[in-house]
Order: structure tokens, then C-alpha cells, then sequence
């Protein structure tokens, strides 16, 4: 009987101390609470993934750009070029998978807009202006 009420008791005084602990997690550390990848690669053709693809790299290439959208250096616009030319060649591959005529036609146009602007002589315009709204662009093809 000893041993019966000596476990709860020890579990409810070590929950009673820990009551008033405070335990600070950066957030950094924790998951985020969902994702934005792509469905399964068996849902590949389907204009959903496509879709989803499509921001994802957009989304992931507008991180990469914040790094160098406030330098003006020559670094900085190369940067921006590298930058640009590698999301339009992601976006290339990511329409090519689509089974919608028509989607690939805008994914196409996505990749063609980010390609001029990884040899444009002036990234940043791009970055400050059309990109803003580039997505928009497949808006109409996605489910």
C-alpha cells in the first residue's frame, strides 16, 4: 500500500514545483506549424502541386533577395541576377510537370519574366516592381 500512494505522491509534488517554473524556448527552435511544400510527388501533374511548387520557389527566392534588395553595390546586383535566373530555371522545371496546357503556358511566363530579370542591368527595379505581383500571374490556373 506504501508504494501505491508514494508514486502519485512524488508525481504530484514534482508537478506542483514545476508549476511555477517558467521555461523559455527560442523560436527558432520550435517547427512551423505547417508547410508550404509541395503534395506528394505523386500528384505531380496536378495543377495544385504545380501551383504550390511555383510559390514555394518564390516565396524561398524573395528570402534569398531581401539579403541584397538594400545594397546598390555590384555585388548586390549580382546577387540579385544569380538569384533571379536560378528561381526561373525552378520554375521552368516545377510548370514542366503540369498536365494543363495552360498552366505551363503561365508558369512559362513567370520564368521567362524572372529570367529577364536575372540579365537585366538593373535587378532591383524587377525586385521593387514586377516581382511584387508575379505570382498573380498563375493565380488563374490553380484549383
Amino acid at each position: 500500500m506504501r508504494r501505491r500512494t508514494a508514486v502519485p505522491l512524488a508525481l504530484l509534488a514534482t508537478a506542483a514545483l514545476a508549476a511555477g517554473c517558467e521555461i523559455e524556448v527560442s523560436p527558432g527552435s520550435l517547427p512551423t506549424p505547417f508547410s508550404v511544400a509541395p503534395i506528394p510527388s505523386a500528384s505531380a501533374g496536378q495543377p495544385k502541386y504545380v501551383c504550390t511548387a511555383v510559390y514555394k520557389i518564390l516565396t524561398d527566392g524573395a528570402i534569398k533577395l531581401a539579403a541584397y534588395a538594400t545594397g546598390d553595390s555590384d555585388t548586390a546586383k549580382e546577387g540579385l541576377r544569380t538569384t533571379f535566373t536560378g528561381m526561373a530555371t525552378e520554375v521552368t522545371a516545377a510548370g514542366a510537370k503540369s498536365d494543363d496546357a495552360s498552366q505551363r503556358a503561365a508558369v512559362d511566363e513567370v520564368a521567362a519574366a524572372l529570367s529577364g530579370a536575372g540579365q537585366s542591368s538593373d535587378p532591383k527595379a524587377f525586385l521593387d516592381g514586377e516581382f511584387t505581383t508575379i505570382g498573380q500571374r498563375i493565380d488563374d490556373t490553380c484549383p
